[in-house]
This record gives C-alpha cells, structure tokens and sequence, in this order.
C-alpha cells in the first residue's frame, strides 16, 4: 500500500472516530450530534497544569520524527545507551538517622536484599559527619553509589568522603565510584533549607572534578518547586535554569564547560501520573542537552538524574493508598529513564510509628516496590520502552516546549538567582498551586482516600500530626484539616459531627444522591445518618432528636424534588432542623419560596473545602 493510501485509510478511521465520539456525546448530552460541531472530540480533551492539551486519542496524525537512539544527543530516550537491562535503574533508598553504626546496619541489609544505591542523610539530625566511616563500613563503593545529604554541613561531609576514600584498600578500580556530594545552595534557596554558599559549592566541585573517581559535587533539586506547588515543566524550566548558574559560575571559576556539566545531578520527583512523569523525565533530559550544546559540549548534556517520588501526593488519611501513588510513580520515573529512582515510604507524611507499623515495614515495602517493577514485571530490560508511543511522544515535546519556554523567562529576569531574588519563581509556583489547590477544593483532582472515597472509619490521628507533616504542599492538607477537626470533636463529644440525610422516594431514585452526599460528607469528617425513605407524613421529630444534629441532606431525583422537597424542607425545619441542604442543583427547586426553598445545594463541582468548612462550624466542630 502507498504512503498516500495509508494517510487515507487514517483519515477516513479518524473521521469515522469522531463520528462514533458525536454519536455517544449527543446521547449523553440529549442534543443532535450536529451541534457538537465539526470536532466533538475536544469536548473530551484535558488540560495539564503547564497548559498542555491532552487529546482523547493518539494517532498517526501526530508522530513526531524518531528520536536518537539510548546515549546518543539529545538523550530523549535516555542517558546512556549501556546501561546493564538485567539490573535496570538504580533502587535509591534515603538513610536516616544519629546511630551511625545502626544506619550502617540498615544499608547492609539493605543492600543485601535488593538496593543498589545509597543516600545518606548527615550533619544536623542525621549521622554525624565524623562518623561517616562507621556508617559506610562494609559498603563496596566501588558496586553502590552513595549520594550524601549534608546540607550546610556538605564542605565537612566532602572532606570526611574523601578521608573514607583514600583511606579504602579495597576499592580496586577508583573509577566505578560513584559519589554525589549533595550540594545545593541554588534550589535551598528557594526552599529556605540550610545548604552552603554558591562559593563553597563551586569549590567543592572544583576539587571533585580533579578526583580519581566519578564525583558530581552539584544537586539540582527539582522537588524543591515541586513540593512548593510547581507544574512539571515548571520544576524543569527552573531546575536547568538553576544547573546553568552552577555551569557558568563553575567557568568563571576556571573549569571547563564539559568538566562544569560534569558536576551535576537533577533531582525530579515522580508523581502518580504516570504519563505525565514518564515525558517529564524524557523532556528533563532533552531541554539540558540544549543547553549543553549552547554551552558547548553537547557531548556532556547527559547529567543524571534521581527520581523521588513525590512527597506533596503523599496523603497522612488512609496513607495505605501511598503504596498505590508510589507505585505509579515509580514506574514512570523507571520507564521515564532516570538513572535511580527513591520510593518514599508509605507512611512518609506521618510521624514515625502513628500507624503502629515498624519503619522496617514501611522501608522493606518501598524496596519491594521497586524490585517487583524490575525483577517481576521486568521493566528495566528496555531502554526507553514508552518510545514511538504517540501520546508519550507528543506529551514529552510539549512539556519540553513548556519547560524551555519558562527557563526564557527566567534568563530573561537576568538568570535563576536573578529571577528568584525578584520573586518570579516563587509567583509561578504559587499560581500553580492554588489553581491546583481549587482543582483539589473543586474534587476535579483527586486524591483517593481524602476527597474521594474517604475511610471515616479509620483510626483518628494523635493531635499534632498535621503540623509535623507540613513541610511540602501536600496534595491532601485541605480535607486532612477538615478530617482533623472531626477527630477533635470525637475526642471531646465521643461521636464525630452528624448530619441527617433526608431521602425522598424509593432507594432507586435517592441511592445516587445520597451515596455522593455520604462521600462528600465523610471527605470532612462528617458522619452521614440515613434512616432510609423520609416518611413526610410521620412527626419526624425524634428522627432529628435521635441524630442529634441540626442539619439535614435532601436526597433525591430532580423530579422527586419539584414534588416534595418543599414540604419536606418544612417539615424538617418544624422538627429542629435549623439547615437543609439538597443534594442536587438548585435548578430543580426554583420555584421554591421561604421555608420551602433549602440554605442550600451540594453537587459535584461546588468548593466542597469551603463548604464542608461552613457545615462543620454550623455543627460546632
């Protein structure tokens, strides 16, 4: 068959498509799949946080031409073209903790049951920097990479690696060792986190880049705008803005431009969007080999990069859900092309022990993750398997477009500290997060297990645990504050705030309405009591006394409500209710005056933060 008659085939399946989509559309809708006009798909495309437009289908329509193959410039489809498929990415698992020798028993257990790589936390709250030694005792550094996070305390942690290195015997080929100092005084800044100055950085690079093994003093930290509330190419626009003040404040410093790319590392978080994180890391790779070829060294374009899956989607209510997030996560990041990927534990967002589960749980269900996506599902045996996907391939040059398009801006500013300084970095970001935080309020985001499906059952947390969870711009904060407000008024009153339903008509016509108004309800802690079909002939006031709250829920068909929500909204209100509310729009009582008309309406796009927030101070909570 010609190319020609190929592209007519195509045509004429896309067409019949979309007369397929208008056909379901207008019976959906009730209109003529006329009015839908000449292209009733867009009714059903999606729009992302970096205002990329995410078609319902993917075709030949929109292949793009073949990217260069693993290794080879502009690395969209990965960093390096050896990387060992019977091993895949690197399993990263973060060390915490004061007891440098129990950190250590930790990473030998780790590393003898699956991790392949090591970050260690050190200097204020972690493993003292002078205990280094003891807490890599028995680690091949020569098989394991070690990442260190020392923060203002990484010039003392750089030393004391180097002390550790030159004082290892066994260490056959110096070459294979992989150490990532950690600094990142650029990203700190924004988040306000201890980290040494640009000047201290710059040296410590400086003199690993002189070094026998294979040292990357520099940590670009891109969840520092993610968990800040910033959009995928928005953490990539300002993280390669920030890698290019590290590049050129390295070559004013007399270091060659390919031996300045050479010290960096990008630090991206993975979220449970898993196409998304799988273009996010692809795009991530091609916009920094832009600038490297800019810069001149296209050839050292390939900075690593380490996957964190991300803590603002990490939920403190029902955090079982976590496992399901960090799975996703995982694999996009995995399959995306990060060189190692760090799933944080389950119960990450809470306090140690809340859940009455042992860290070593949590920890072991992390690595699982992982080691089930390589070593079961066998995900690492391809490089780049999302490539030639239209969707994914269209997705990663959109994002990429988007990322380069906000580092402009930033350069524009004068460059990152520039554009930081004056406060636009930090104005991008905000706008994004409160548009996702009215996406969150608005439950057209969701966050399964808090505004959706929520568990009212599930053990209150101890007072307090909100505030320790508080660092990142978690997803779930909103109703996890409303959630925290019931448990205080269970504490105090031993039963958490009610509110009656009131259904009208056979279970038939009032079980939609009423299981949305429980859900909607429980995402703010409120217990929904349903005793069934109203009967509005029956004095309902030991109903409304048995409950115990003054506020009541509708429950019914639009039709059902034209006919009886009035009279039902009298007879509550003369039994002590003091707040109806309908569940439904306010369309289908729009005749209804005074005592009749309820206060008022719950559907699925209202503001439900601020409305659940209304009805627990009306209850007391």
């Amino acid at each position: 068959m010609s190319l020609a008659a190929e592209a007519e085939d195509a045509a004429r399946a896309y067409a019949q498509w979309q007369d397929a989509v208008a056909g379901v559309l207008a019976k959906s809708r009730r209109v003529d799949p006329a009015e839908l006009g000449p292209e009733p798909q867009r009714l059903l495309e999606t729009t992302t946080y970096d205002d990329v437009t995410v078609a319902p289908l993917y075709g030949v329509r929109d292949e793009r031409d073949e990217a260069p193959l693993p290794g080879e410039f502009p690395f969209v489809r990965g960093g390096s073209s050896t990387r060992d498929v019977n091993t895949g990415w690197l399993v990263d698992v973060r060390f915490t903790g004061t007891d440098a020798a129990s950190v250590n028993e930790r990473i030998l257990d780790a590393l003898n049951n699956g991790v392949s790589s090591v970050w260690l936390g050190l200097g204020a709250g972690a493993v003292p920097v002078d205990a280094l030694d003891t807490a890599l005792n028995g680690v091949l550094l020569d098989l394991a990479p070690v990442r260190l996070d020392a923060g203002a305390d990484a010039v003392a942690a750089t030393t004391a690696v180097y002390s550790v290195l030159d004082n290892r015997t066994d260490i056959e080929d110096r070459a294979a060792v992989r150490i990532f100092l950690g600094a990142a005084p650029l990203t700190s800044a924004f988040s306000e986190r201890p980290d040494v100055s640009l000047d201290e950085a710059v040296e410590l690079a400086r003199a690993a880049a002189d070094r026998t093994e294979a040292m990357r003093a520099l940590t670009v930290d891109g969840t520092a705008f993610h968990n800040a509330g910033s959009s995928d190419a928005e953490e990539l626009g300002a993280a390669i803005a920030a890698g290019l003040d590290y590049v050129r404040a390295l070559v004013d410093a007399g270091v060659p431009v390919a031996a300045a790319l050479g010290q960096l590392e990008f630090r991206l978080a993975a979220t449970d969007d898993q196409f998304q994180t799988i273009a996010k890391f692809r795009a991530g790779r091609q916009v920094w080999a832009r600038v490297a070829q800019v810069a001149g060294a296209p050839e050292a374009g390939n900075a690593p990069q380490h996957a964190v899956t991300s803590a603002a989607m990490m939920a403190q209510r029902d955090p079982w859900v976590n496992m399901l997030r960090t799975t996703l996560a995982a694999f996009g990041a995995g399959v995306g092309g990060a060189d190692a990927v760090t799933v944080l534990p389950f119960d990450s967002a809470l306090p140690a022990g809340v859940l009455e589960v042992s860290e070593a749980f949590s920890a072991r269900i992390a690595r699982n993750t992982q080691l089930l996506l390589l070593e079961e599902s066998n995900l690492g045996r391809v490089l780049d398997p999302a490539a030639g996907s239209w969707y994914v391939e269209e997705l990663t040059a959109q994002i990429a477009e988007k990322a380069w398009g906000f580092f402009q801006e930033i350069e524009a500013a004068g460059g990152y500290r520039a554009a930081l300084e004056a406060g636009l970095i930090a104005e991008r970001v905000a706008q994004t997060r409160a548009r996702r935080e009215s996406d969150i309020a608005h439950r057209t985001f969701s966050v399964t297990g808090v505004n959706e499906f929520p568990n009212l059952a599930e053990k209150p947390l101890p007072v307090g645990v909100a505030e320790a969870g508080a660092s990142p711009a978690r997803y779930a904060a909103p109703f996890e504050a409303l959630r925290d407000r019931s448990d205080t008024y269970l504490a105090s009153h031993g039963a958490r705030p009610r509110v009656l339903l009131a259904p009208l008509g056979p279970i038939a016509e009032h079980n939609v309405r009423a299981t949305f108004a429980t859900n909607l309800l429980a995402a703010g802690g409120i217990e929904a009591v349903n005793p069934g079909p109203l009967d509005l002939d029956a004095d309902l006031s030991s109903l409304v006394g048995d409950t115990g709250t003054s506020v009541a829920v509708l429950c019914g068909t639009d039709t059902r409500y034209g006919e009886q929500a009035g009279t039902a909204t009298s007879a509550l209100r003369a039994a002590g209710i003091t707040t109806v509310l309908l569940a439904g729009p306010e369309k289908a009582v729009k005749d209804a005056q005074g005592d009749d008309r309820p206060d008022g309406f719950l559907t699925a796009r209202i503001d439900a933060v601020a409305a659940l927030t209304d009805l627990l101070n009306t209850l007391g909570a």
